[in-house]
């Protein structure tokens, strides 16, 4: 499966509309500091890797920007676990 993602600036998230679902990985930014406070994916969707999806794009945006990440979201932080590799963006 094949999740589109869209960067969302106005609305200070990353999305995707998996069968009709909105799915989110919000954030805001406090100067070069991307706050990642919760990320959603409604239940009828879930365990399809959207929540990954959503979280590998904002984590790839944070680091084509140079930003850190404060991931206040537990999924974001559990995240960053299971991806050493992006251990390096953690404000």
């Amino acid at each position: 499966m094949t999740i589109q993602i869209q960067h969302n600036p106005k609305e200070s998230r990353f999305e995707a509309q998996v069968d009709g679902h909105l799915c989110v990985a919000d954030y805001h930014l406090i100067g070069d500091v991307m706050v990642m406070p919760h990320t959603y994916v409604p239940a009828a969707v879930q365990g399809r890797g959207i929540a990954a999806a959503l979280v590998a794009q904002a984590l790839a945006h944070a680091r084509a920007q140079r930003l850190k990440v404060d991931p206040r979201c537990s999924y974001v932080r559990s995240y960053m676990q299971r991806h050493p590799d992006t251990l390096s963006l953690q404000a």
